[in-house]
């Protein structure tokens, strides 16, 4: 695309008119504006963090604990509890009076899915569902 020779210097100086208004705007809708933060925030003294003393921290001071350590003691009898419950979880675990047998469950997997869609389909089985009627 050709330009006369003045036609570029128009465009620059009218993009140029155009970007010093809107900040101009901008500046002036940002005077205007206060976001109330300056109000919010707390004038207290008791504000903690970090200060600066002037000197670097001393890196050599071993820390303090924060509990007592367990002795060894304390640490045998806390495994022996540990132990003792889960003997207790493995022999009530190891309990199968209540297990069905295989044979049940097959039949159980042959017949499962046709007895809910009898239910799901409103043709319900008073031995599936004893609220039918």
């Amino acid at each position: 695309m050709r330009y006369r020779a003045g036609q570029p210097a128009i465009f620059v100086l009218g993009s140029f008119c155009r970007s010093l208004a809107a900040t101009v705007l901008l500046v002036a809708a940002a005077g205007c504006t206060s976001t109330g933060i300056e109000d919010a925030a707390p004038q207290s003294a008791t504000v903690t963090g970090p200060k600066d003393t002037g000197s670097y921290p001393n890196l050599n001071i071993p820390p303090q604990q924060a509990a007592e350590q367990f002795t060894d003691a304390d640490k045998n009898a806390k495994l022996a509890a540990l132990q003792a419950d889960q003997t207790a979880a493995n022999a009530a675990a190891g309990n199968t009076a209540g297990t069905p047998d295989s044979a049940e469950l097959d039949k159980l997997a042959k017949t499962h899915a046709s007895d809910t869609l009898k239910q799901i389909e409103g043709k319900c089985d008073p031995a599936l569902d004893p609220t039918c009627k």
